[in-house]
């Protein structure tokens, strides 16, 4: 039991600096009475330098994720979960240094270090599948993996929302505090993981792979076909919701002139509905209703909520359209992962979550780039790509996915197996 919430504590931090980074830089970048960039910066050009901040996390999360997983397999979960955890403290302290400087290019830096060591959540999958003994426990341990996620997203926002405000702490508050306040939290977590955590699969395998490795791991799905057929609808899935939940705080600021305490509070307000949709949907969900339905439900969910949160003209509406998007994405993204887990062996375990986590940081990091630019010009444009993107997801799923290799992933719930539920 320890050792589970010392692997969800992981995540927790990990995730935690998303939460909290966003309105932090929307504020820094976006909000024109920011001293951070210089006044006659147009808002063009304030769109694509928040696309390159962001697109700088999350291209380097996907080299991270690709090498550092896969590494997970060979060295231990515990020293990869480590490194991560050492990089994130590095990376909290450059972008500390690139606000008290105003550097652009230092902000950019601390966001590439934070993104390449950001690999923790892939090695706490893995690490929690290998501790699992059936195929439900796979499914709650996921669903709490998504908890965890959210729980952190609830974190970040809170002490970027709190201790930036200095409507509610006084002079104390500063855009540098949450950071230091990150730092804090990721020391301690640190500690636990050294203390509290030893790997459960002690196979080692000599290290085979080396920097190329980083190009090769998706590459390498070619010689697995269900995991190919699998990612294209999970590809597509996953920029649904970048395409939304990474400018979303922009857009509120753009249309709503919400403060970064409004913004904080939205991610809040996210962060809570992901939480509910992993820890409490997913076991409900996975115990009844076949894995594949389920996604295509999500999709078709959160494709109309993003497009009413779009149409909607009452600024306090957002918080609550927001619910349905996140508590679907909760109960489909684990249950993705579900899939994902089952097309490989257990020896694979740690490269193909890498595979999950590479996928998604090449979509964020390839809209976060493609974003800014098209927020320049309407900022209803990424949340329409957004929409288009569940769509294709949908179409994957009903072609490839149709195949006997993908269906055979997914088998009939009995009503034996309800019953004892």
């Amino acid at each position: 039991m320890l050792a589970r919430i010392a692997l969800l504590s992981v995540v927790i931090v990990d995730l935690m600096g998303q939460g909290l980074i966003f309105p932090i830089i929307n504020t820094l970048l976006i909000d024109p009475s920011s001293t951070f960039l210089p006044k006659d910066t147009t808002s063009s050009s304030r769109e694509i330098y928040y696309g390159l901040v962001s697109a700088a996390f999350y291209l380097f999360w996907f080299f991270g994720a690709a090498y550092i997983s896969k590494l997970s397999d060979h060295i231990g979960r515990k020293t990869g979960i480590v490194i991560c955890l050492a990089g994130a403290i590095v990376g909290y302290g450059l972008t500390i240094l690139a606000i008290e400087t105003s550097s652009l290019w230092m902000l950019i830096l601390g966001r590439a270090v934070s993104g390449f060591t950001a690999g923790n959540q892939p090695i706490a999958q893995a690490a929690l599948i290998d501790a699992s003994k059936t195929d439900q426990e796979k499914s709650s341990n996921l669903g709490y993996i998504v908890g965890a996620s959210a729980l952190g997203m609830m974190i970040g926002p809170l002490l970027a929302g709190i201790l930036s405000d200095k409507s509610i702490i006084g002079d104390y508050a500063s855009l540098e505090l949450p950071f230091y306040c990150a730092i804090v939290l990721v020391a301690l977590t640190l500690a636990l993981i050294v203390t509290s955590f030893s790997d459960v699969r002690l196979e080692r395998k000599p290290i085979d792979f080396g920097l190329s490795e980083v190009f090769l791991t998706l590459y390498r799905i070619r010689e697995f076909p269900v995991v190919q057929k699998l990612s294209f609808g999970y590809f597509f899935f996953l920029m649904g919701l970048n395409a939304y939940y990474i400018y979303l705080a922009d857009y509120l600021i753009e249309r709503f002139h919400f403060t970064t305490f409004q913004n904080s509070m939205m991610l809040f307000v996210l962060g809570v509905s992901l939480m509910i949709g992993g820890a409490v949907l997913v076991p409900y969900f996975s115990q009844r209703y076949r894995k594949i339905p389920t996604i295509v439900a999500s999709a078709l969910i959160m494709s109309i909520f993003i497009v009413l949160f779009m149409i909607n003209p009452i600024p306090d509406l957002s918080f609550v359209l927001i619910i349905p998007i996140l508590l679907c994405f909760g109960l489909g993204y684990p249950t993705l992962l579900a899939l994902f887990s089952a097309s490989v062996d257990a020896s694979r375990q740690g490269w193909v979550m890498g595979v999950t986590v590479a996928w998604f940081t090449l979509g964020s990091g390839t809209i976060s780039l493609i974003g800014g630019p098209l927020m320049s010009i309407s900022i209803y444009l990424p949340f329409s790509i957004g929409v288009a993107s569940f769509g294709i997801s949908l179409l994957f799923i009903y072609t490839l996915w149709r195949s006997d290799e993908v269906q055979a992933l997914d088998p009939e719930i009995h009503v034996e197996e309800k019953a004892s539920t």
